[in-house]
């Protein structure tokens, strides 16, 4: 299966959205719609696509906050969020918004997914894989239907670093062994596509990561 994937980075954080589709399906799904939803939405036309689910890898307010303008326009599409990170869609200061003095929340969520569960979004098949430490209940989502598979991965590995640890509910041992026993096994040539950065691979991080790879 040739799966497309588009990045829209989106302000003040450099988040990064990705629109997800299959080559040859009309319906896509966006990962993280951030700070610009209308950015996601030009995609979407460009592309002739119908979004067809909110996929969000963890609940931190700079990945979700773009959740209630794409629902608003596209009501049916649902709302996926991992279990443990449901509540920061609709609590300003569990998504960290609140701390910062603005208040974003997103609607709840349609669907909560667990470690291990397979869902089939817009013709591919994710797999839900839970790494917890910069949020309590980060998922990353493997496509393992590519070639190579691909990681949308939200902030748990970066090119050349790992997500913060220092928000509450972060820890950095919990991240570094999620990372280890759910990231490590996949091919090295998996691609990583993280929540800021440029893409990287599994093999790349795991030779050269600083902070979780065999040099650290």
């Amino acid at each position: 299966m040739t799966v497309h994937v588009r990045v829209v980075e989106s302000a003040p954080f450099a988040e990064n959205s990705y629109v997800v589709w299959a080559e040859g399906n009309a319906e896509a799904f966006v990962i993280d719609p951030g700070f610009d939803p209308d950015a996601v939405v030009e995609v979407l036309n460009e592309e002739k696509l119908t979004l067809v689910a909110i996929v969000c890898t963890h609940g931190h307010v700079d990945h979700i906050a773009g959740n209630a303008d794409l629902k608003a326009a596209y009501p049916d599409a649902p709302i996926i969020i991992g279990r443990g990170d449901a509540i920061m869609l609709t609590d300003a200061r569990a998504n960290l918004s609140g701390n910062w003095g603005f208040d974003i929340v997103s609607p709840p969520a349609d669907r909560l997914v667990d470690d291990g569960e397979r869902l089939t979004v817009a013709g591919i098949e994710l797999e839900v894989r839970e790494i917890p430490g910069h949020s309590p209940g980060h998922v990353v989502f493997v496509l393992h239907g590519s070639n190579p598979p691909l990681v949308l991965g939200g902030d748990v590995l970066f090119a050349g670093s790992v997500g913060r640890t220092d928000f509450p509910g972060g820890s950095f041992p919990q991240l570094k062994a999620g990372i280890e026993a759910k990231l490590w096994p996949l091919p090295d040539e998996a691609k990583v596509f993280p929540g800021h950065g440029p893409v990287t691979t599994v093999g790349e991080e795991k030779r050269t990561n600083p902070f979780v790879g065999a040099g650290r």
